[in-house]
């Protein structure tokens, strides 16, 4: 099972057009955006989905608005992956707060894990029946979901309003930009809008693309800072602080300009260091050298000066007492 894929897989270049789908489909929803299941209640359903009854949905709530309504239902879905052994980690903080990268990266994961578990297929699973029996707010979300079987009449109603409700829905993702899209809006001879869906959506689109690119550079731009700061950090550590190669790295890590003889001066720095210290190495070895040979001259003086000496002190009964000993060794030295 997917329980941990890396940033480069294949799940996180799935669209949100597909993600929305797909979410729609499992669950019975009529979500719009991905960030409209920042709630957590969502996840909590599609785990319900491919485990069924390990999800308790009476803790669930459909309805959350604030935070910390948000924080419970994700406090489920915690306990849940620790049941399942899921390593996943939850950024709860950052899911609640509705940012549309943060909640994109997190439904690609799960619909990745979705998919891996009995090939994503889910039989017989009931997901307006479960909402509306167990979960708080369930009935009011499914009131707004999409029916499972529409009626003829109601299906021609739907195809009658649907460029209004798509156009609401469209106006709900952006609003931000309506008036930007109103200023270099033309007017027909009526005073009416003369754009149609079409091209409304061929100028919102680029927007949210935009946002969204915005949203992946500040999350690469966080990551890279922290790291510098990590690294600042350790270079003001005590032990370490003084050392040659650390100097070379905060003049790289303050520069304020980007010259690209920072690090060939940085370079420079550590080398010169390197033969000061191979220096400092070498001189020890030749002085113990010298000192060496000096003891060994100083041994050899003091063995012939001590030899001299025995010779001249000892008695005639010594020195006898010696050749006796040659000769009883049987030493070639000696003739009988």
């Amino acid at each position: 099972m997917a329980t941990n894929i890396g940033m480069m897989d294949s799940a996180y270049f799935v669209g949100r057009s597909e993600i929305l789908t797909w979410i729609n489909s499992t669950v019975h929803l009529n979500l719009c955006k991905v960030e409209e299941a920042c709630t957590g209640a969502v996840q909590c359903q599609l785990m319900d989905a491919v485990h069924p009854g390990i999800v308790p949905m009476h803790k669930v709530n459909f309805d959350a608005k604030t935070e910390y309504e948000m924080i419970q239902n994700y406090k489920v879905l915690q306990d849940v992956f620790n049941k399942l052994k899921i390593s996943k980690q939850i950024e709860v903080n950052k899911l609640i707060k509705g940012r549309p990268l943060d909640n994109l990266e997190f439904m690609q994961w799960m619909k990745r894990y979705c998919d891996s578990v009995n090939g994503g297929s889910i039989n017989s699973y009931n997901a307006l029946e479960r909402r509306r029996e167990a979960s708080k707010g369930g009935k009011d979300t499914s009131k707004k979901s999409v029916p499972s079987q529409p009626s003829t009449r109601s299906t021609a109603a739907a195809a009658k309003h649907a460029p209004q409700n798509a156009r609401r829905s469209d106006a709900s993702c952006v609003n931000m930009t309506n008036q930007s899209v109103k200023a270099t809006r033309p007017s027909s001879s009526t005073g009416s809008s003369a754009y149609t869906e079409a091209e409304r959506i061929a100028y919102e689109q680029p927007i949210t693309d935009l946002k969204l690119s915005v949203d992946s550079l500040e999350k690469e731009r966080d990551f890279y800072f922290a790291k510098l700061r990590d690294i600042e950090i350790l270079c003001q550590c005590p032990e370490i602080e003084n050392l040659t190669v650390v100097e070379a790295i905060k003049r790289i890590l303050y520069a304020t300009d980007d010259d690209a003889s920072l690090v060939a001066e940085a370079q420079a720095m550590i080398s010169q260091n390197q033969q000061q210290v191979e220096q400092l190495d070498t001189r020890p070895e030749e002085e113990q050298d010298l000192l060496k040979v000096d003891t060994q001259k100083r041994k050899t003086i003091i063995n012939v000066d001590v030899d001299v000496a025995a010779n001249s002190t000892s008695s005639p009964r010594q020195r006898i007492s010696d050749v006796s000993d040659v000769h009883c060794s049987g030493s070639p030295l000696v003739t009988y």
